[in-house]
Order: structure tokens, then C-alpha cells, then sequence
């Protein structure tokens, strides 16, 4: 007698549930369910559990906060599927939602708080679907447009773009190459070319998205509510994004960059303070960002001084730079000796500290090195005074002292960004805005004491800025995930509680993206610690 294909795939099914991978996990019938599912469909050597000799070099391909693998209040996945495929992804949902089960995808692990790979709800283990080997590029120069596979990094999207058209087209995208470009276009994308062609989620003209109904949607059969939603509003809250279409941009043959430095001594503090004026009003081929780091100095009073990084990149030769800046922002005393000519390709490596590697480095997926870290933002809307500054350094060097360091990252808005309405996609920090801060502190070590000392200094640091930032709402930015906002709980979250973070990513475009998610999504299938709640409203 013939035995039928499903019997067949159903014998080995059971068999694989009996191999040493299971047979010692204490699965729950969901999850032997969802791996029977899947096993029908998909070969198994795209699935990993837990008790997968393979397990954990998978689940750390890709993660970038260490402090998250070692967290006792996090839970890791108990599955991870590496899928190739869109059929890969389509079952892997289908399976997840058959049986119950919590669903995150990954593309980059670049996430701050951790949340495409772990979630802080011990009560429901969760499934991952991994995109990191879903990462395909198809580069159109004469249409200036590129389809691009969520798994991809920004790097390799940088590389490939500018190869594939001979050195004429970019994309206005973040600095760091190790970025996934799905979850980075989801949640905004801002970079050195902001200021002239607005964030990488403003350039995207077209996506692909899976969701529970099985159907690839695009642009025209998903509906301009979701497409607009998906373009900063965080892709995950949604489905999964498999693709993005991206309108690319024309380069100039050089473009010319810079690195200064200038400290207390130096007159940073006069500096900045008028960096904040200049740098939100400069031509828009000029993005000039500020780096503020407190230093052990043998010379200071305190043996910590405050030195000021200056980075430029200018979308154009050096002498055209050198005499726009030397009229604009004499201040900051650049020589032509200073200034580099390179290739749009090149710079993207200067922008990211890489200056002088290859450009094939924009290829690696693995970071230059692995840190425990933490991130919040603010947005500046008014200029902070020299005064205001010097308080800002003592409490920076208050930190140094007890062996905390944290940036502040300042780079300006203006530009393009102020002629873009903030209704247009979900991200609202447009005009009126000078410039975003980004607060970092990175430790080596996974001990959670050290990372719970250098979190506290974080939100005490952030606490003392509340007087020199945006208010009502004090603002964030979203690709910045900050838990210490707030978080949404339960299987249907309340969209009133999820109003206290999402309206200082979102502001008033909060309301819409829970309205889309409440059409698309209203069981909050796909959710995680700060996804979207649904609102439905009654027509």
C-alpha cells in the first residue's frame, strides 16, 4: 500500500519531536504543535529551539546589547527560524497564529531595547523568525529605485547602490552599516543626507508585507493607511515586512568630510552653544553634527575635561565646503587641512569611524565589537545657553568621575525636514526642531549590577535634561527604543495606557497608527513591549 506524502511528512515530524533537540524540552502542546506545522511545510534545518546545539551562536548572529542575553527579567526565544524564503516567513506565521503562539521578527538585532529577540513576559514564550539570511538587493539605476529584502544591512544596501550605478546614486539612510534596513526603515532612518532629501523612512515608495490572511500585499493592495503606517510607525506592530522599494538619490562624483575636536580649552562651550544656532541652518548639502564626550584629562582641575567632536560631510567639493563654513561658522576655526575629498561610498565609512578601511567593510554584518548599552533622545526646540551648557558638563563630569561615560549625540534637523509636513508618515519631528540629542552609554561585561548602575545614570542623567528639551509632549524617537517610557502589557493592551509613550515617538499620528492597527491587526497578533495598541472606532 502507498503511503501518502502528508503521512510521510507527519512520521518524520514525530520523529523529529523525538530527536535529542525536543526530547528534553518541556515544550507546551502549543509549540510541539506549531514545530509539527512547520516540519510539514519547511525543512528543519531552519528551525532551532532552545535545546539546538546551534541554538545560541543563532540567537547571538545578530544581537548587539549583550546586557539582553544575560538579563533574569528577559525571556529568550524558545524557537528562532532562520527563513530564506518568503514561504518560509508565510508558514512560520500561519503556524504561530494556528497555535496561539507570539511571533517576533529580527533583520539587523540593532534594536535598543532588545525586543525582536526577547521580551520581558515570562508567561508566553515566543517564537522568532530571523531575516538575516533574507537579504537580496535588486539595484535599478535608470529608474533610480532599488527593491531591498528586510534581512539586508545598511551597509550592504549602501554598497550595492552605489556600485551597481557607477558611483551616482546613494540612499539617505543612518551611519551605522550594521543596521538592519528593515527594522531601520520602520522606525524613521535619519543620517548625514537627511537635511537635503529627508529620513530613509521618507524615500521608501513601496513595501511588501506579510500578515495572517497568507497574502503578499504591496502599496496598492494593502492600502495607503498601512503603507503610511509602516514607514516609521514601527513595521512590527503590522505584520512583517519582507521588502522595501526604495527612491534613490543622485550623489555628487566627490563629496568632501571633516573631524575636529575641540575642548574646554578650546572654547567648546562657545562653540556649541553656537553650533545649535548654525548647524539647523546651514546650506542643506551640509550636515554637521556635534559629539560631546567627558575625558579623563591629566591637565583639568577635575581630571575630566569635555571634548567636542565635529563631523561634517558636504555633498560637494572642498574649496565650495571649506568657504561656506569659514562664512557661516567661523567660530569653529576649520582649516582646509581638515577637509577630505572622497566618494559617496567612502564617506559613509568616514561618517561611521572607518575612515581609511575598504569599501568592501560596509559588507560585514558583524559589528566592529559587541558592548552592553543603553540609548535614550530628546528633541531640542530651543537653543541652550552657555550657562545651561556649563550645567550640562558638570553633571557629565559628575558620571566620568564614578566611571560612567555618556555621549550626547547632537545632530541637526532643518532643511528639507522643516518643508515636510509631520502628518506625512508617522515620524512628526519635522519643523521647530533644531536638532535630536541622543544620550548612549556602552560597558563591557554582561554583569547586571554594572548594568543596572550604569541604566540608573542614564535615567538620572535624562531627568536632569527635562528643563532644556521639548516638552508637552517631551519627544523621542522611535528607531531609540526606550522602555523606560512605557511599555503595553496583556494580549489587548489599553491604547489610553500606550498614550504615554507613543505620543512622544508619534505625537499626534499616535491616534492613526493605533486605528490602522485595529483594521489590520485586531487580535494584536503581532505585538511586542512598545508595538502598537489597536483602537477600533465605530463607523
Amino acid at each position: 500500500m502507498a503511503i501518502s506524502t502528508s503521512t510521510i511528512l507527519t512520521i518524520l515530524s514525530f520523529l523529529f519531536l523525538l530527536s535529542p533537540s525536543f526530547a528534553q524540552s518541556s515544550y507546551t502542546t502549543p509549540f510541539k504543535s506549531f514545530i509539527g506545522c512547520f516540519l510539514q511545510h519547511i525543512s528543519p534545518d531552519l528551525i532551532y529551539t532552545s535545546n539546538s546545539t546551534s541554538y545560541e551562536s543563532v540567537l547571538q548572529s545578530s544581537v548587539q546589547n549583550l546586557r539582553f542575553l544575560v538579563s533574569k527579567t528577559n525571556q529568550k526565544p524558545s524557537i528562532i527560524v532562520t527563513a530564506n524564503s518568503t514561504s518560509d516567513v508565510n508558514i512560520t506565521i500561519r503556524c504561530a497564529y494556528m497555535y496561539g503562539l507570539q511571533l517576533r521578527a529580527r533583520s539587523g538585532g540593532h534594536d535598543y531595547e532588545g525586543m525582536s529577540y526577547v521580551s520581558d513576559d515570562k508567561k508566553r514564550p515566543f517564537v522568532v523568525v530571523d531575516l538575516a539570511h533574507y537579504r537580496s538587493i535588486n539595484v535599478d539605476a535608470k529608474t533610480r529605485t532599488a527593491w531591498v529584502q528586510s534581512g539586508a544591512t545598511v551597509g550592504e544596501v549602501y554598497y550595492n547602490v552605489f556600485t551597481k550605478s557607477n558611483g551616482t546614486l546613494g540612499f539617505p539612510a543612518g551611519q551605522c552599516p550594521t543596521i538592519g534596513i528593515g527594522g531601520h526603515l520602520s522606525g524613521g532612518g535619519y543620517g548625514a543626507m537627511m537635511r537635503k532629501f529627508g529620513t530613509a523612512a521618507d524615500n521608501v515608495i513601496n513595501a511588501k508585507i506579510l500578515g495572517t490572511s497568507g497574502v503578499v500585499l504591496d502599496r496598492r493592495t494593502m492600502g495607503e493607511d498601512l503603507f503610511w503606517a509602516i514607514r516609521d510607525g514601527g513595521a512590527a506592530s503590522f505584520g512583517i515586512v519582507l521588502a522595501y522599494k526604495l527612491q534613490l538619490v543622485e550623489v555628487p562624483p566627490v563629496v568632501t568630510a571633516f573631524n575636529v575636536y575641540r575642548s574646554l580649552r578650546q572654547n567648546a562651550t562657545n562653540i556649541v552653544t553656537r553650533w545649535q544656532d548654525i548647524a539647523p541652518k546651514l546650506d542643506e548639502n551640509i550636515f554637521l553634527r556635534a559629539v560631546v564626550q567627558p575625558v579623563i584629562d591629566s591637565e583639568s582641575i577635575w581630571n575630566v575635561n569635555i571634548q567636542v567632536q565635529f563631523t561634517s560631510l558636504f555633498l560637494g567639493n572642498k574649496s565650495q565646503f571649506v568657504s561656506a563654513i569659514d562664512t557661516s561658522f567661523p567660530e569653529l576655526g576649520l582649516q582646509a587641512k581638515d577637509s577630505t575629498e572622497m566618494n559617496w561610498l567612502e564617506s559613509a565609512l568616514f561618517m561611521y569611524g572607518m575612515s581609511g578601511e575598504g569599501i568592501e567593510a560596509l559588507l560585514n554584518r558583524t559589528p566592529a565589537s559587541n558592548s552592553s548599552f543603553k540609548g535614550k533622545s530628546d528633541f531640542v526646540t530651543n537653543p541652550i545657553t552657555e550657562k545651561q551648557w556649563g550645567e550640562i558638563w558638570r553633571a557629565l563630569k559628575n558620571l566620568k568621575e564614578d566611571n560612567i561615560t555618556i555621549l550626547l549625540i547632537m545632530e541637526p534637523f532643518g532643511g528639507i525636514m522643516d518643508m515636510i509636513l509631520e502628518s506625512t508618515i508617522p515620524f512628526p519631528h519635522r519643523k521647530g526642531n533644531l536638532y535630536i540629542i541622543q544620550y548612549l552609554s556602552s560597558w563591557s561585561g554582561t554583569d547586571e549590577q554594572e548594568s543596572e548602575r550604569h541604566l540608573d545614570s542614564m535615567r538620572k542623567l535624562y531627568d536632569f535634561m527635562t528643563p532644556y528639551v521639548s516638552s508637552n509632549p517631551r519627544t523621542a524617537y522611535y528607531n531609540f527604543k526606550d522602555i523606560d517610557l512605557g511599555r503595553t502589557e496583556g494580549l489587548m493592551p489599553s491604547y489610553f495606557e500606550a498614550r504615554q509613550w507613543g505620543e512622544r515617538y508619534f505625537k499626534g499620528n499616535f491616534e492613526k497608527l493605533a486605528v490602522v492597527k485595529g483594521r489590520v491587526d485586531p487580535m494584536n497578533f503581532f505585538r511586542n513591549e512598545q508595538s502598537i495598541p489597536p483602537l477600533y472606532y465605530m463607523s
